[in-house]
């Protein structure tokens, strides 16, 4: 579990993996310091990956739901940020880490668990589109690809005869002038814009 003495080490951990990767410098280092203070946040499923006493990895989920075709409120989680420190990614730790979180997850009763990734990876711990269980991902056009968008049930059959809409908890939103003041609290990191990024700096992003 992540302890409140961490929480600068995985700041700068989330920094440090996510930096220049999807948009010219970063923003999940402050989303994840704003959702520690969400009501949404699951501080049950807020972990860390240490090793030789060293945090190496982390991962949490939010609470939120799926607005239901039928007029329910499904109850899901959402995942993320999750990452493994850059010098170690592809040896396995990343996926370590993931399926212990879902395991915790799943022990505590959650139904399932979807959010914004890379089948390739997340496939391996059994997500799969989350269109093939008839679940949108809020605002998205019907004819816009939807690959990106993924879903694992952690009770089976949680979805049965359930159509709807996904929705990413507010707190993932943030505004740029917060990140920026947020980050001057790091050491300086150049921003980068490279082939491949998502966002281009600009606006609000998740």
């Amino acid at each position: 579990m992540e302890k409140k003495e961490d929480y600068r080490a995985v700041e700068n951990l989330v920094r440090e993996s996510f930096w220049n990767v999807y948009r010219p410098g970063c923003s999940e280092h402050y989303v994840i310091h704003v959702l520690r203070d969400d009501p949404a946040f699951v501080k049950e499923l807020d972990f860390v990956m240490e090793e030789d006493g060293r945090i190496i990895g982390q991962n949490m989920f939010m609470k939120t739901f799926v607005d239901a075709d039928d007029g329910r409120k499904i109850p899901v989680l959402t995942m993320g940020p999750i990452c493994i420190a850059p010098e170690l990614k592809r040896r396995g730790y990343g996926k370590a880490l993931l399926d212990y979180s879902l395991e915790k997850a799943a022990a505590i009763g959650f139904g399932a668990v979807l959010f914004e990734g890379n089948i390739e990876f997340y496939g391996k711990s059994g997500f799969d589109f989350a269109s093939r269980f008839g679940i949108r991902y809020h605002d998205l056009p019907e004819d816009a690809d939807s690959s990106f968008f993924l879903c694992k049930e952690l009770i089976a059959g949680y979805f049965d005869g359930i159509t709807g809409v996904y929705r990413t908890p507010a707190g993932y939103y943030v505004k740029d002038c917060d990140v920026e003041e947020f980050d001057r609290e790091f050491p300086q990191k150049e921003k980068l814009r490279l082939p491949g990024q998502l966002f281009g700096g600009d606006g609000e992003e998740d």
